[in-house]
């Protein structure tokens, strides 16, 4: 039997992002193993779930930033023996971390596996501080040249990993994000009431939502900001997620008697009914690969305003599907939560396109595409 190895630095990604890899993966033969730091997970999974669909689970000692180098090392070093003892045949690694140790570890297991790199959003891109192209950009023109395959999720990355030189043979595709699960994401009119209350949103107000990890680059001050210049009652903001920004995000909000209106709700498992609540949905991140939580708002005919980035320009239509404001202007937050709470047609005209438009990233085509992909592997 044919054996894949998957490696990414956290330990639910492949829960959260991978649900097709391994079912194309399993559709052509291979076992699957998966590799991580399971004490490390950004988002939750159950190992007992993985195991029971024949997921063979390995815990490897690693850290997500590059620099710390004696964990990323190790982790090397696990990865290196675990692909030659368990004579792995496919390495696919995700993550700037993953992916390094992926390939790396591909070669230095003499076994010279076929190796896959999803990149999820280089860290260099139009835009981006000088420091990052000077780190990122050399160390991936460098890692290219042990990839067979490049994977990147917009078009962005796309051109650019094209010039980059990997082995002999190798090539680079274009996947439109890991697919939208329409039957969970989809408009459900008939729970809206209830799950406002559940939230305690009242009938009158305007509910915007953001879903995305409390982190710098995900911009929730931007929209608080924005709520802060509008100063209106009947605004409600829901923040759903976790990270660092936590206790940073709570001192603002509280130090601007916004606390009746703004909840930090923390990490959701039922977006699905949470969406159906909303009058908007806010993604104001300062860079994307992708951003799947906007097209999962679209999916249930949720307008979005989203900040303008090479992710977001995947699926962002403005003034057709939602509007798109600057990262760093909550002045353009602030007109743009105005324009949809004062226009009801003009956010029922948004919600009919937003839905249309989503469907192009179904979890259907996404998985077309890997099969696709996988198809080319010649080993």
């Amino acid at each position: 039997m044919k054996r894949a190895l998957i490696v990414s630095s956290t330990g639910g990604f492949l829960s959260q992002f991978l649900e097709n890899d391994v079912t194309v993966l399993k559709e052509m033969g291979y076992e699957i193993h998966y590799a991580s730091d399971f004490n490390n997970p950004v988002y939750e999974f159950n190992p007992e779930n993985l195991r029971n669909d024949g997921i063979i689970m390995h815990q490897i000692i690693l850290h997500k930033k590059p620099w710390h180098m004696i964990k990323n090392l190790q982790g090397l070093l696990q990865l290196s023996s675990l692909i030659k003892g368990e004579h792995i045949d496919l390495v696919h690694c995700h993550n700037p971390v993953g992916g390094m140790l992926g390939r790396l570890s591909g070669f230095l297991s003499g076994r010279k596996p076929y190796c896959i790199y999803t990149s999820h959003g280089f860290h260099f891109f139009e835009g981006a501080p000088k420091s990052y192209w000077l780190i990122f950009y050399p160390i991936e023109r460098f890692l290219a040249r042990f990839t067979d395959m490049i994977i990147t999720i917009n078009k962005e990355d796309y051109d650019r990993a094209c010039k980059f030189h990997l082995r002999k043979g190798g090539h680079v595709e274009l996947l439109h994000g890991v697919g939208l699960d329409t039957k969970r994401f989809c408009p459900k009119p008939g729970i809206r009431k209830d799950v406002r209350e559940e939230l305690g949103i009242p009938d009158e107000g305007f509910h915007i939502v953001t879903a995305a990890e409390l982190n710098n680059n995900k911009n929730h001050m931007v929209v608080l900001e924005a709520l802060r210049q509008l100063d209106d009652k009947d605004l409600y903001y829901s923040i759903c997620g976790r990270g660092g920004k936590r206790q940073e995000l709570r001192q603002f909000i509280d130090e601007n008697g916004m606390s009746e209106n703004v909840t930090l709700r923390g990490y959701r498992k039922d977006m699905e009914r949470v969406l159906q609540s909303a009058d908007a949905f806010v993604f104001p991140s300062k860079r994307e690969g992708f951003g799947m939580a906007a097209v999962e708002a679209l999916g249930c005919a949720v307008p979005v305003i989203a900040a303008d980035n090479r992710g977001t320009r995947e699926y962002m239509r403005d003034g057709k599907n939602g509007i798109v404001c600057k990262a760093d202007n909550p002045k353009a937050f602030a007109l743009a939560i105005e324009i949809l709470k004062n226009n009801p047609d003009i956010r029922q005209k948004y919600a009919n396109n937003a839905l249309e438009l989503s469907g192009v990233f179904s979890k259907e085509k996404a998985k077309e595409t890997m099969r696709k992909i996988y198809s080319k592997i010649d080993r």
